[in-house]
């Protein structure tokens, strides 16, 4: 087995957050009156940048922002926290870390935020760097977080991206990193498949084989 550096994404990869993002986004669009899906649709609001899912729901191109701005003056103070770790997540992370593997989160939540969460549920210690989006907009995207990560850390030999979205599969890509996406998060398979991740992991110990071969 050779060691790998691995980067998580967070949210529908370490933690459920939906409930709270969910709700959040809910608030936001009630506040433009514009019509709120069945919380089936909203789950497309876990992971990927804020702007481009509410623009996918109605919100006006130059009312993004604003949008943004009511979804986190709730998220800010409650979402965050409606939220929980998915089941054997510690277990899977304590035994990769015994294995020898660097692990690391590169997620477009806003870092700050990653940080309170991680910490609120104990999942810190298990990574070495903690890489997420900035409060002003100038790091959004998947592929930005990663190469600011790699600003900090160089460049690791066998890395890996897991992530649950094919936002985090063309993210990574855009590096030259493959992706294990998780079935357990709120993308679609067949998206990270179509968008090129190597494999998928139904289970927290498919995710360990498959990282291991």
């Amino acid at each position: 087995m050779t060691p790998k550096a691995i980067f998580f994404d967070l949210d529908g990869t370490l933690t459920d957050s939906g409930e709270g993002i969910i709700n959040c986004a809910t608030l936001a669009l009630e506040h433009f009156g514009l019509p709120v899906p069945s919380r089936e649709e909203m789950g497309v609001f876990v992971g990927p940048p804020l702007d481009h899912n509410f623009m996918k729901f109605g919100v006006p191109a130059d009312k993004t922002q604003e949008a943004i701005d009511v979804f986190r003056s709730r998220y800010l103070v409650v979402g965050k926290f409606e939220n929980a770790p998915y089941p054997g997540i510690h277990q899977a992370l304590d035994t990769l870390k015994k294995q020898g593997h660097r692990l690391f989160v590169a997620t477009s939540k806003p870092e700050v935020t990653a940080l309170e969460v991680l910490a609120k549920f104990d999942l810190t210690d298990y990574f070495e760097v903690i890489c997420g989006a900035t409060l002003d907009g100038t790091r959004v995207h998947k592929a930005d977080v990663i190469a600011y990560l790699m600003d900090k850390i160089g460049t690791p030999e066998n890395i890996l991206m897991i992530g649950d979205t094919e936002f985090d599969v063309r993210g990574a890509s855009a590096h030259g990193i493959a992706t294990i996406g998780v079935a357990w998060g709120y993308g679609k398979v067949e998206e990270m498949e179509k968008a090129g991740a190597i494999a998928i992991a139904h289970t927290m110990e498919d995710l360990i084989k498959l990282i291991n071969q």
